[in-house]
């Protein structure tokens, strides 16, 4: 008997992920018809009948609400991811250019690389790791600089700086941007590369490399007195979901301080305070909170990244020194208020923050 439930649950399996293949090949039927008529892939009056049906139906089924909601929730994000994917692939943007990505063997850099793979443009890397690639590595890019439509630097920092600054003086014909987290030491090559007549611009994917779907993720595009160069680079990201913003250098590394020097910090700060605490992280985690949860899967995350990365973000950027010392005031402040027993004060300072978030 239990074997033949467990049959009849297989089979009830397998005709649930056959109806989600129909409704993939349904999505692209749909996201075809919507780029023939300039229609944008996202529709979020359309997510939301979609939801509020999908909740209706389960309370008529007796199921529970938020795991409808939760499933047509990965449904949609699936859906839109392969609608944005098909739209990226019907790009003729690359058709017959070639595309050099410095640090192609990299994390960011291989996700760059099948980006613009995707759109048409033959990519090749240039990378002095032995990591494998399925892209071609130009071993000598000075002397074939000229040959490339578009240059992306995906090095390290300091690296990067480097390229750059090679650049200057091959002064290539070619689109060329950035992708560094921090630009200021950067931006000595970037205008000198400008100042030279070479079409130069600057972004910022906040995103990491495991990213499928741009919808709701930033592109950050840094104008290096060269509105030209970068309209061809917000041109790459026309066929995403992603959200475009647009600011100077110095505004770029002021904010980025917060965005993310502080947030990592933060981070770091926590998973070290635990680490010295004493306490084992098994045995916390058996008498965790939603908010100890939330906050240990952030610093897991942040603690399995490439620290290197994370020091160059924190000791390279100009604005670093407000965001950490701003960091060590609150704390102080937490500390001196619980010291002195003040209630109100404590409480003022919640509701302060409160109103901030509120105004996000």
């Amino acid at each position: 008997m239990l074997e033949e439930l467990r049959a009849r649950l297989s089979k009830v399996d397998q005709q649930i992920l056959e109806l989600i293949a129909q409704r993939q090949s349904l999505v692209q039927e749909i996201g075809a018809t919507k780029q023939s008529a300039g229609i944008p892939t996202r529709d979020f009056a359309r997510e939301k009948r979609v939801i509020d049906n999908a909740r209706a139906h389960a309370e008529k089924l007796g199921l529970p609400l938020a795991m409808a909601e939760d499933i047509m929730h990965r449904l949609i994000e699936v859906s839109l991811q392969r609608q944005e994917q098909d739209r990226i692939a019907r790009s003729t943007l690359g058709t017959d250019q070639k595309a050099l990505v410095f640090g192609g063997a990299g994390k960011m850099g291989v996700w760059l690389s099948d980006f613009l793979a995707s759109q048409g443009f033959a990519v090749e890397i240039v990378d002095l790791s032995d990591q494998p690639s399925p892209f071609v590595r130009c071993d000598d890019w000075q002397s074939r600089v000229d040959e490339f439509d578009l240059l992306a630097v995906c090095a390290p920092i300091t690296a990067s700086a480097s390229i750059l600054g090679e650049m200057v003086r091959l002064k290539p014909r070619g689109l060329i941007f950035d992708i560094a987290s921090i630009k200021s030491p950067l931006r000595q090559s970037l205008r000198a590369l400008s100042d030279a007549g070479c079409r130069v611009t600057s972004i910022h994917p906040m995103f990491g490399p495991d990213t499928q779907l741009l919808s709701g993720r930033h592109v950050i595009f840094c104008d290096v007195d060269n509105p030209a160069a970068m309209a061809a680079a917000k041109a790459l990201f026309d066929g995403t979901m992603a959200e475009q913003v647009e600011m100077g250098l110095e505004d770029h590394d002021r904010m980025v301080a917060y965005v993310l020097g502080l947030s990592h910090a933060l981070n770091i700060a926590f998973f070290t305070a635990l680490r010295e605490s004493g306490e084992a992280a098994g045995h916390l985690a058996e008498l965790s909170s939603t908010t100890f949860d939330a906050q240990l899967a952030v610093a897991r995350a942040v603690s399995r990244d490439n620290p290197y990365m994370y020091f160059e973000i924190q000791s390279l950027n100009d604005y670093r020194q407000a965001p950490l010392h701003s960091l060590q005031d609150a704390l102080g402040r937490i500390h001196e208020l619980i010291q002195r027993d003040d209630r109100e004060g404590f409480a003022r300072l919640m509701q302060l923050g409160e109103q901030y978030l509120a105004n996000r």
